[in-house]
Formats: C-alpha cells, sequence, structure tokens
C-alpha cells in the first residue's frame, strides 16, 4: 500500500472513531475528542488541577487517567508574541518540574493560526505523564488545550489524541 494511501486510511479510521465537536466555551472554537471522552467530574478536575489556574472545561476517558483539558484564560498573546511566551512556558515548566523531558518544543501552524507546541513528559507523584499542550492567543485571550496521559495509557490513546489535536478549528483566524 502506498504511504499517502496508508495515511489516508489511518485518518479516516480515526475520524470515523472520534467524538462529537466540542466547543471551547462560547468561542466557536471547536475540536472532536477521542470516542468514549466524556466530561471529567469537577471533584476530579480538583483534584489532577488543585490550583485556582486549573482548566475549566475537560473530558477524559473513564478513569481520567487521559484528558484534553481546554480554556480561555486572561492573558493577552498577539500571534507575533509567541516566541516570547514559548520562552516563558520553557523557564516556568523548566522551574517547577524537575523530571521534565521535552519531545518537542516549537512553533507550529495549525488552523489558520500559530501555535506554540509543547510535547514533554514527566514524573508525577504516583505515575509518568505524557503532556501535549497547544497554546495560542485567541480574541485578546490565551487559547489552551492539553492532552494528558499517564505514560502507560499514552500508547493506547496517542493517535486518537493526535487526531482531536488537528480536529481543532477556529471560526475566524484573523482576529
Amino acid at each position: 500500500m502506498k504511504p499517502m494511501l496508508a495515511a489516508m486510511l489511518v485518518f479516516c479510521v480515526i475520524s470515523a472513531a472520534s467524538a462529537e465537536p466540542v466547543s471551547v466555551g462560547d468561542t466557536g472554537v471547536t475540536f472532536e475528542p477521542p470516542a468514549g471522552f466524556k466530561p471529567v467530574p469537577k471533584r476530579i478536575r480538583d483534584l489532577k488541577w488543585p490550583s485556582n489556574r486549573a482548566p475549566r472545561y475537560v473530558v477524559g476517558n473513564e478513569a481520567a487517567t487521559t484528558t484534553v483539558a481546554y480554556d480561555l484564560k486572561p492573558h493577552v498573546i498577539p500571534q507575533s508574541g509567541l516566541r516570547e511566551a514559548q520562552a516563558q512556558f520553557t523557564q516556568l515548566f523548566g522551574g517547577v518540574i524537575p523530571s521534565l523531558v521535552w519531545k518537542k518544543n516549537e512553533i507550529v501552524e495549525h488552523s489558520g493560526r500559530k501555535w506554540v507546541l509543547m510535547e514533554m513528559t514527566s514524573s508525577a507523584v504516583d505515575t509518568d505523564i505524557y503532556n501535549i499542550m497547544l497554546v495560542t492567543g485567541y480574541k485578546n485571550q490565551m487559547l489552551l488545550f492539553n492532552f494528558n496521559s499517564t505514560k502507560e495509557d499514552f500508547p493506547k490513546y496517542e493517535k486518537l489524541l493526535r487526531a482531536s489535536l488537528y480536529s481543532i478549528t477556529i471560526p475566524d483566524a484573523n482576529d
């Protein structure tokens, strides 16, 4: 089978397995979470993100060991300021996550805009974690997605999480 045909077949299978699009608040920004992912209850979110900076929206598998967190935060990040934001995130994460191992830390283009893409592993108190984060500015706020999985679960969910990441759409990329 030719590589392009194989890639298209995989994309179609993954797309067929995805859930209905989910909106980020009332922004019109949408993405398709992996099939079977449901909203994570507040009590679980509070345990997983015990700070006032926790995301407002999280969907995940039944055990919440693999999740997609997404939110808008009150931080202005213009497209021209993404390199600076990337440097700040890199410094912050490096300072507070001693076991951090970068897989990717770059600026990418998706859905008509540039994003900071940070892919990393780290150790939590009870397990090792794999994170894929996307951050961009949207209407004078910071739009962020965190595709988060235990390292144990990650191989099972990786293709579905990446398909979910690529499904992000922004209605007006010129804001």
